[in-house]
């Protein structure tokens, strides 16, 4: 009688823990790259996944991470089977997973821009392009995996001035992200610093901006960005069709609110061959072979 307890505890806990991996390996997990600051992350992309539960009827979990490095990761690790990606770490992301797809950007991602910015000490105007009164100054990117806080703005340095932007600056540095870069140089940290238009705008709105000690010098040309990449197994895991219920899901959002905590006014169909441009750039630069 006591061997059978035994024996039926036992299957009952096989039971439970089967149970538990298998409600485990159903939960569709996705995170985003910390372009921003995490507070405002965490309540944007939670936003986010209680949306993509209800609609893909499945349990659905974002994941934050530290750096931009540790999405690709977690991406290339199946930790993530999606993620909000930049240009370049979608690109890189994708390289390392077979099959992964890029199925939706922002509609403002398919000309994104950059600003290059400067603290009132600079004496620097706007202008049409970048000049040679930068030289010498101090300047900051924002994460060295980022297209708009560091690529697109390293290739236009480099194009500009035909060296490198540790030779143009007396000193180079790497906030780590957008708020940050715009805070440092809002600050008189750093004289020079290139942001993401988006966060520029979206702080402008909200008030969190001293124009008078900090203003916009630069406008780059337009470039392809941000998008949800997804990766190439998700059917084979999730079930048939399963990327093609994500990717409408995405596309089919439409709260005003949650839109405007990235910011973007909707989402729209995109496709790896869409990030060719910043795939050339990226080994032009030698960021990627």
């Amino acid at each position: 009688m006591v061997l059978n307890l035994i024996r039926k505890l036992a299957l009952t806990s096989f039971l439970v823990f089967v149970g538990s991996a298998t409600a485990s390996a159903q939960t569709f997990v996705f995170t985003a790259i910390p372009d921003e600051d995490e507070t405002k992350l965490v309540e944007r992309f939670r936003g986010v996944a209680e949306y993509l539960s209800e609609q893909l009827d499945a349990d659905v979990r974002y994941i934050p991470v530290k750096s931009y490095a540790a999405a690709v990761s977690a991406f290339r690790n199946n930790q993530v089977q999606l993620a909000w990606f930049g240009g370049l770490s979608g690109v890189q992301a994708r390289a390392l997973v077979p099959g992964s797809q890029a199925i939706a950007q922002g509609e403002e991602d398919q000309a994104f821009f950059n600003y290059f910015i400067a603290h009132k000490s600079t004496g620097l105007d706007r202008a049409d392009t970048l000049t040679d009164d930068l030289r010498g100054m101090t300047f900051t990117f924002g994460s060295k995996g980022s297209t708009s806080g560091r690529l697109i703005p390293e290739y236009h340095i480099r194009d500009i001035f035909g060296e490198a932007p540790e030779e143009v600056f007396e000193r180079v540095g790497f906030s780590g992200n957008h708020t940050r870069t715009l805070r440092l140089v809002e600050s008189g940290t750093y004289d020079v610093g290139a942001i993401n238009y988006k966060v520029w705008e979206k702080e402008l709105e909200d008030g969190n901006i001293n124009t008078d000690d900090v203003k916009i010098i630069w406008k780059t040309p337009a470039y392809p960005n941000y998008q949800w990449s997804i990766r190439g197994d998700v059917d084979e895991n999730y079930g048939e069709g399963f990327t093609d219920r994500v990717r409408e899901a995405l596309l089919a959002l439409d709260d005003p609110e949650l839109l405007e905590s990235f910011p973007r006014s909707d989402f729209v169909p995109a496709s790896n061959s869409d990030y060719e441009p910043i795939e050339s750039v990226a080994k032009e630069i030698g960021i990627i072979d």
